[in-house]
């Protein structure tokens, strides 16, 4: 480790990742794995310095103990090169016990991704623990880990430090990475036993409570090939924000209750939008938050087709609501989403404890289940596949959404249906100019406002479960 290295390559990197306030710079060589702010190498490193990790090859990296502060984070960057992990171990990049720090792969603009993680045989990509909190990742890639890619969240155990009211993991934010042919999640953020979970502690079971999280910004990143859930986000109880992820090919190994694009896990509560998912084996998009959560603008694509396509009893769906944890009279914003092709329904909303739900200009087209429920054993209707109510006492106000088993009829301009791009609207198409704007949503996958009215190639939607109010 060298100290106070030259100032000029320093500072021009720092002005990249806006950081230009730092003290100090320290070098990183590319052959040292641990990074420790208790060692004597690294005791120095201060709230707003620096470590330039020097590029190439490293067996992995595990990063401990620094501490930045909110105005001040400690910023690490990748300097002359990527820095490439390819290994045997059972991580790639660990970071435990860190708070207020970036980690960056922003420093050679000849490199989209700075730090690289190209094989794990035994775990996952990155994980980021340990009572970790206020930490930025981005520009990282991560391929064919024989579990997940990014995990980033802090187990309750009997130390008793980490669990709910005494260790909240503020601001995860996780963006512009690259994650591929991962065994299990894609991203893994906040514990998904937000009820508790059973530890043995001094002999005897306790059920413990694991640590929620707050601020959560999960954004442009892509995901392909994940083998379990694309992105998970469970336990995040306020600020939560997943946008702009390109999510592809998930659930692979099609593990029972893992397959999903995007799944938003019991305590969670979020906006969820301007994401694209397609060709996934599971369900486009999960809820099984706590309500109060608006999902819109998201493009779904052939949810579930590649999964059991000769058993339609074996189904996935465009998007899924359910009641695992909803807090009584919360409500879900259902809004602007384009849900083509899935393999079963379009939306199948299984909560009735949420109340005044809305689901609201939205595309829904040929559900796999139409003719299924037309034709099948079944007691429900074909048009009952576009929104599904397993359950008459759900309440929800439906309005707006554009129904239909063919395509043609929306006049998208392709038909190819294989990027964001492909569902821009043709003129004459009929979902032109003729949108509301709700909760305030206002805006399109695109960034500007792309109405849809009151229109249908099968005629009137009825809907009338109990207690159910249809505002025009």
């Amino acid at each position: 480790m060298i100290k106070n290295i030259a100032w000029t390559v320093c500072l021009i990197l720092l002005i990249h990742v806006k950081q230009a306030n730092s003290q100090t710079c320290f070098l990183v060589p590319a052959n040292v794995i641990l990074i420790d702010a208790k060692s004597k190498s690294y005791q120095s490193v201060k709230p707003g310095d620096t470590l330039l990790f020097e590029g190439g090859k490293k067996n992995y990296l595990l990063i401990r103990n620094l501490m930045g502060s909110a105005e001040k984070p400690v910023v690490m960057i990748n300097k002359a090169g990527p820095v490439i992990i390819d290994t045997d171990n059972y991580y790639g990049i660990s970071i435990q016990n860190c708070r207020f720090i970036k980690l960056t792969g922003t420093g050679d603009p000849g490199q989209q991704y700075g730090f690289q993680v190209k094989r794990v045989s035994h775990g996952a990509g990155m994980g980021i623990g340990k009572l970790s909190s206020d930490f930025e990742i981005d520009h990282v890639s991560i391929e064919n880990c024989s579990i997940g890619g990014i995990y980033a969240k802090t187990d309750p155990d009997c130390s008793l430090t980490s669990l709910r009211g005494t260790f909240t993991q503020y601001n995860t934010i996780i963006h512009d990475n690259y994650i591929s042919n991962v065994g299990n999640e894609g991203m893994y953020i906040g514990s998904t036993k937000f009820k508790g979970q059973k530890v043995k502690c001094n002999g005897k079971d306790t059920i413990l409570l694991p640590s929620l999280l707050d601020g959560v910004k999960v954004y442009n990143n892509i995901v392909k090939y994940a083998g379990w859930d694309g992105i998970q986000v469970s336990s995040a109880y306020k600020g939560c924000q997943i946008y702009n992820n390109t999510v592809l090919y998930d659930s692979q190994a099609e593990e029972k209750d893992q397959m999903s694009g995007i799944i938003m896990g019991g305590g969670t509560r979020a906006d969820c939008f301007n994401n694209f998912i397609s060709q996934g084996k599971g369900d486009g998009i999960e809820c099984h938050g706590h309500g109060g959560c608006r999902i819109f603008n998201n493009i779904i694509v052939d949810a579930g087709r590649s999964f059991a396509s000769s058993d339609p009893t074996q189904m996935k769906h465009g998007m899924l609501f359910t009641d695992v944890s909803v807090e009584q009279d919360s409500s879900f914003y259902i809004l602007n989403n384009d849900i083509i092709n899935p393999k079963s329904d379009g939306i199948r909303f299984s909560s009735v404890k949420s109340r005044n739900n809305i689901i609201s200009s939205n595309v829904i087209l040929n559900p796999g289940t139409y003719d299924y429920y037309q034709n099948g054993n079944t007691s429900h209707k074909g048009k009952d596949s576009y929104i599904m109510f397993p359950d008459s006492r759900a309440e929800v106000i439906l309005r707006n959404n554009f129904l239909a088993r063919n395509a043609d009829s929306a006049k998208f301009v392709s038909t190819k249906m294989l990027t964001a791009n492909d569902f821009n609207l043709e003129a004459g198409s009929p979902m032109i100019d003729n949108a509301e704007v709700d909760n305030s949503v206002n805006s399109d996958f695109s960034g500007t406002l792309r109405p849809i009215g009151e229109k249908s190639d099968i005629g009137a939607f009825e809907f009338n479960p109990r207690s159910s109010r249809i505002n025009h």
